[in-house]
């Protein structure tokens, strides 16, 4: 069982009576954000260590405590001891500490009394020195009995500070903190501004962990141009969603009035709102939004290339352009299901209407429908080619 354990002590730089586990972040409070963030690593029970609770911080456990988790407020060593289970691991983040899903998750699977280093030299990463060469970078795996050591000592000692040395003291492993963590913002900041600067660094790093190249090329670079807009306006993500399925719909109903190219401009345009609100809801802990969000994107591209399909033979008196939309859409569908990695390049419903949406605009749909139809097939069969060499 994993405890996760958030220090939330510290004041803000220049606001007095502010905590800085309480700053803005991403559309919510830095401590909401931890939070998701062990979550995510599969904590059920989180601690949050606090020598006072000002109602934003009480507002923000309340919001914590709707996303599954227990969460339980201790001012000591002695009530986490208490609230922790005895055969548990600990996943700790430091007070004020701002990183990414993919350096929590990775510490989650460490094992037990391992800590999160920086090189000495790289201040805006380290939180306290551990040894002559490195610094605690803010995120650490510990067993139950680093918390009994604590205990042993006298109650006037910081608690982070302390958990630390008696870890360190014990042994604790190091784990070096990857160079594409600081790209993406890890650190530990108490400063609101420069807090915000932090915030749009994950969100890039967020919008940029995904691998297609039709994410990649297309949705991750206007991605990454909006977010910010949103984040920062607090727009909810179900907003964004409803604004992304509302543009869909209107676009599906203007492909047989506006014609093919115009209607498939509009729904890529969907596909991107869309895509930021599966994102934002991702950042915001709200999983179940963004696989909305991810549903309505696959959900819009077969819709997509089936009703400019149907349309188009219609209007030309010829099946053709039907019989490649189901042919691509079916052979992307079945590929998207053969189990094992898929490759960058493999054909998904968004990339078959990004696909299509300049040849419809030239007057070309039949062409782009069969580049569609051969991109699916060539993806479907390298699926199958490579789950056949596995077995």
């Amino acid at each position: 069982m994993r405890t996760g354990l958030i220090f939330a002590t510290e004041e803000a730089e220049r606001q007095p009576g502010v905590l800085a586990a309480t700053l803005p972040f991403g559309g919510m409070t830095l401590i909401e954000y931890q939070a998701r963030l062990l979550i995510g690593a599969g904590v059920t029970q989180l601690l949050v260590a606090v020598a006072r609770v000002t109602p934003t911080l009480a507002a923000a456990i309340n919001r914590i405590g709707r996303r599954g988790a227990s969460v339980d407020l201790v001012r000591s060593a002695e009530e986490a001891v208490a609230r922790a289970h005895p055969l548990g691991t600990i996943l700790a983040l430091a007070d004020g500490l701002v990183t990414t899903d993919a350096v929590v998750a990775a510490m989650a699977l460490e094992p037990a009394d391992t800590l999160l280093v920086t090189p000495d030299d790289d201040a805006a990463t380290a939180v306290e020195r551990v040894d002559a060469g490195h610094c605690w970078a803010g995120v650490a795996t510990l067993s139950v009995d680093r918390l009994h050591d604590v205990v042993r000592l006298p109650r006037e000692y910081d608690f982070q500070s302390t958990l630390l040395r008696v870890a360190t003291q014990a042994g604790a492993g190091h784990v070096l903190l990857p160079a594409r963590a600081i790209r993406a913002g890890h650190g530990v900041e108490r400063d609101a501004a420069t807090l915000e600067v932090r915030s749009r660094d994950v969100l890039a790093s967020l919008a940029e962990a995904r691998s297609g190249w039709i994410d990649r090329y297309c949705f991750t670079p206007l991605t990454r141009l909006i977010l910010p807009l949103f984040v920062r306006r607090r727009v909810p993500a179900v907003g964004v969603l409803g604004a992304g399925a509302a543009i869909a719909l209107g676009g599906l109903a203007a492909i047989p009035w506006w014609g093919a190219g115009p209607a498939a401009v509009v729904m890529v345009v969907a596909m991107v709102l869309l895509s930021a609100g599966s994102l934002l809801g991702w950042l915001r802990g709200e999983d179940a939004q963004a696989r909305i969000g991810e549903q309505g994107i696959a959900a819009l591209g077969v819709l997509g290339v089936l009703g400019i399909a149907g349309v188009h033979a219609s209007s030309v008196g010829s099946g053709t352009a039907a019989v490649l939309g189901l042919a691509g859409m079916a052979a992307t569908l079945i590929g998207g299901r053969v189990p094992g990695p898929v490759a960058p390049w493999a054909a998904s419903p968004a990339t078959a209407l990004v696909l299509l949406a300049p040849f419809a605009l030239g007057g070309v749909t039949t062409i782009g429908l069969a580049l569609i139809a051969l991109h699916g097939a060539v993806s479907l069969t390298m699926a199958i080619e490579t789950l056949r060499r596995r077995v």
